[in-house]
């Protein structure tokens, strides 16, 4: 399952997904995830959420963030919800660049049984349609 947070800068996406992120750690009982461009939230989280600061990677594509996220699968097999902070900053580009990164997405999710949880700046009136499923 795919969720996303959706709205413009300043509407408090980021509170949103750190609360929800350290709301997880009582719902799931695999690991938490947050990840994030920079280090600037690592102390608002629970000390159970493993954070990830992916800006070290050099991630800077949707198809390298996908790679990114497929290696953390593969090295851990007990992820159940990983929360992606600021998306398309972390990629950087559009959010019309992006359909075929959450298709895939989509089914590395019910392949691996993995929930996803991505907070994304973009207007809801120009959102593309394939996003707006996922909105929550």
């Amino acid at each position: 399952m795919i969720q996303v947070i959706h709205g413009k800068k300043g509407s408090g996406k980021t509170k949103r997904i750190l609360d929800q992120a350290n709301e997880a750690i009582k719902e799931h009982k695999g690991d938490v995830i947050f990840i994030d461009d920079d280090n600037r939230y690592m102390y608002d989280l629970r000390h159970e959420v493993r954070f990830v600061n992916a800006g070290e990677y050099g991630s800077d594509s949707p198809e390298m963030f996908f790679g990114f996220i497929c290696g953390m699968l593969a090295q851990n097999f007990d992820i159940s919800v990983i929360f992606v902070d600021a998306f398309l900053k972390l990629v950087k580009t559009e959010v019309e660049n992006t359909e075929k990164f959450f298709a895939r997405l989509d089914q590395l999710s019910e392949k691996h049984n993995v929930q996803f949880v991505l907070s994304v700046n973009c207007d809801d009136a120009i959102a593309p349609e394939f996003i707006k499923k996922y909105f929550i």
